[in-house]
């Protein structure tokens, strides 16, 4: 931040002043910690009684707490942990079914990103035919962005009442969640024109007149690896391309470095069917209240709860088990 051309460079100077503060706010945690756990320990050198050692028992529980969050951190060590990434919802089998649980599941995860702090931008959002989304990705920008959501990798199911039968039957629907983590390096990836299939469309959903009435977003296909990214959340063509191709050039350095180190299973996850037998979470609202998580066997009964982002028991629970 020193460096006399350090606010030349808008988007990388308020990233790096973002990751100061993120980095201050582990310190200040951690100091703050640390002070809790000597005054804990000070106090109880000496005799107390049954009334202060009550008090004690409920400080060392809410210290406790705090150091299993920051012991946390030390799980989000694999390369590409604290980098931002690029979050994808696409519905599954279930039709209108789907679409509906697809949006459901993309509200989940804006107010997870709400709750942590984290910044997130439209990418794309392809609208359902009746109701809810097709597709919708988001680019998410914080510390240890990608570290916390690729444990979402995977299908999510939901089992339910449906608003949308008349008989109101129980309905299951599928929807597979993908995440890229960012790589700042990718810009040194040539990519020729010609392994290009660019299409150009018209918006859909909210976006302000000239961006609904215009051929503003843009699809590209890079044709040697059928790699397809999209973006329609810039107001002009040219804008949503040159994001378009950020995002490609993004994937192609994770392929790169995919086939370097032998770690696509690792960095991508298994890519599976978005049906019945391939889930990674169930989300049951009847007959009974329940979601688990069939990685790691972690549940709780407060379903709408997790729906309106309260997911952290998951995320930890996938993190630790990671580790053993």
């Amino acid at each position: 931040m020193s460096l006399p051309n350090f606010w030349d460079d808008q988007e990388k100077s308020s990233s790096v002043i973002n990751e100061l503060n993120e980095l201050k706010s582990i310190v200040k945690d951690i100091t703050s910690l640390d002070e809790e756990v000597k005054d804990l320990d000070s106090i109880l050198k000496d005799d107390v009684d049954n009334d202060t050692l009550s008090l004690i028992e409920e400080e060392y529980n809410s210290t406790n707490e705090k150091l299993e969050k920051l012991e946390l951190l030390l799980l989000l060590s694999d390369q590409y942990d604290k980098n931002d990434c690029i979050f994808e919802i696409h519905s599954g089998a279930g039709g209108t079914e789907a679409c509906d649980w697809a949006n459901m599941i993309y509200r989940m995860y804006t107010r997870w990103c709400d709750k942590k702090g984290y910044k997130y931008t439209l990418l794309d959002y392809q609208e359902g035919d009746e109701v809810g989304i097709k597709s919708v990705s988001i680019e998410v920008k914080g510390m240890y962005a990608y570290g916390y959501l690729k444990c979402e990798k995977g299908i999510h199911r939901l089992v339910r009442l449906s608003p949308f039968d008349a008989n109101h039957k129980r309905h299951t629907s599928f929807a597979s969640v993908l995440v890229t983590p960012l790589i700042d390096d990718s810009s040194d990836i040539v990519i020729n024109d010609k392994d290009l299939k660019i299409d150009v469309y018209r918006s859909s959903g909210n976006g302000g007149q000239g961006v609904n009435t215009t051929d503003s977003a843009v699809r590209i296909t890079h044709l040697p690896t059928k790699i397809v990214v999209t973006c329609q959340n810039e107001r002009s063509q040219l804008q949503n391309k040159e994001q378009a191709m950020k995002i490609l050039r993004n994937k192609l350095k994770l392929l790169e470095v995919e086939k370097k180190n032998m770690e696509m299973e690792e960095i991508k996850g298994e890519q599976m069917n978005i049906e019945f037998g391939s889930q990674i979470r169930s989300y049951v609202m009847h007959p009974y209240s329940m979601v688990k998580d069939h990685r790691t066997k972690c549940e709780t009964s407060n379903v709408l709860g997790v729906l309106d982002g309260d997911i952290d028991i998951f995320i930890e629970s996938k993190l630790k088990n990671n580790e053993e």
